[in-house]
């Protein structure tokens, strides 16, 4: 597994990432086993970057995260070396969405190294607070008293849209950003990447198969969990359209990813299409794929072992994107 250099914080995670949003069981029950046979094969593949948060199925996928590492040390506290986790705080009922206190983000993230096992986290982002909250900026005073204190290591922020992220990155403490970036959301390769790479701040790509539009598996008929945000959340009811299937109607989904597979070169498929186009942008530290099932995470990781794309495919691809995808994303980009 390739490593990438995640910004200031100067840990080296590994190219391919793992989001653990799944393993709190927030897009349909997943068994305590299968949990724990996804992170056991994320660590024998080397996937040392795990992504969680506090609102994941209510604290059960930070439970689950520092359990599985409790084992794999023998029943010692604390989580393994080699793996950095991340979590977030910002979603819970405790803040969210006009709560925000310097006393409520502590005891947010607590509760997550409680959970989490261990008396510092690893990288503590803002999950998605509104842009009035990041535009007042005093949150990011509160983190980094947070972090001189030694409750956390480091901390970024996980945004729904590029002006989030201009607005995140005006604070030097900011170590992380986390964005949105597929084939069907390409803006922030225009400003938003280069501005992050000048101020050292690591990009941790979420959604980058558009929650699974861009697997290529899916057909007008596929059905999804009630628990999932694929089902309750498909026209925004629930929170930022963007934020599912990249805030494109399903059924346009369908139809733009089967465009896209005239573009795919030989005989890759479109998850590795979908992946290794992001990797191919230096800016990006990590992506972070959610893995429901064991054995889906072996097929991310090849990805990262694939050799870049011709630069003619990344001018058709954008041009594909500009001309015939984003006209139809709903939301802010």
């Amino acid at each position: 597994m390739n490593t990438r250099r995640l910004g200031k914080t100067g840990y080296q995670v590994s190219e391919i990432g793992l989001g653990c949003w799944q393993l709190g069981g927030d897009f349909g029950p997943v068994a305590h086993r299968d949990a724990e046979t996804i992170l056991a094969d994320a660590e024998r593949l080397r996937v040392t970057f795990w992504d969680t948060a506090d609102v994941y199925g209510d604290g059960l996928s930070e439970q689950r995260i520092s359990s599985f590492l409790r084992k794999q040390k023998g029943g010692q506290e604390g989580q393994q070396k080699e793996q950095i986790v991340a979590t977030k705080v910002g979603r819970s009922s405790l803040l969210y969405p006009d709560k925000y206190t310097r006393h409520g983000v502590r005891e947010s993230l607590q509760n997550s190294a409680k959970r989490l096992g261990v008396e510092a986290i690893d990288l503590a982002q803002l999950h998605c607070v509104p842009p009035e909250v990041l535009g007042d900026g005093e949150i990011f005073t509160w983190l980094d008293d947070l972090k001189s204190e030694g409750l956390i290591r480091h901390y970024g922020a996980s945004v729904e849209t590029i002006e989030e992220a201009f607005l995140c990155l005006e604070h030097d403490g900011l170590a992380s950003l986390q964005i949105i970036f597929n084939l069907f959301r390409q803006d922030a390769k225009l400003q938003l990447l280069d501005a992050a790479r000048q101020r050292d701040v690591g990009i941790i790509v979420r959604l980058p198969l558009a929650s699974g539009l861009l697997s290529g598996k899916f057909t007008r008929d596929t059905r999804f969990a009630t628990s999932d945000h694929r089902n309750y959340n498909r026209d925004g009811e629930a929170f930022s359209v963007g934020e599912t299937f990249g805030g494109i109607p399903f059924g346009k989904g369908i139809e733009l990813t089967e465009g896209l597979r005239e573009l795919l070169p030989g005989s890759m498929d479109m998850v590795h299409f979908a992946l290794r186009w992001i990797l191919d942008h230096e800016a990006v530290s990590t992506i972070i794929a959610g893995v429901s099932k064991p054995g889906q995470i072996g097929v991310n990781v090849e990805a990262a072992g694939l050799p870049p794309l011709d630069p003619a495919i990344h001018e058709k691809v954008f041009d594909y994107y500009q001309d015939a995808v984003k006209p139809f994303i709903r939301g802010k980009i």
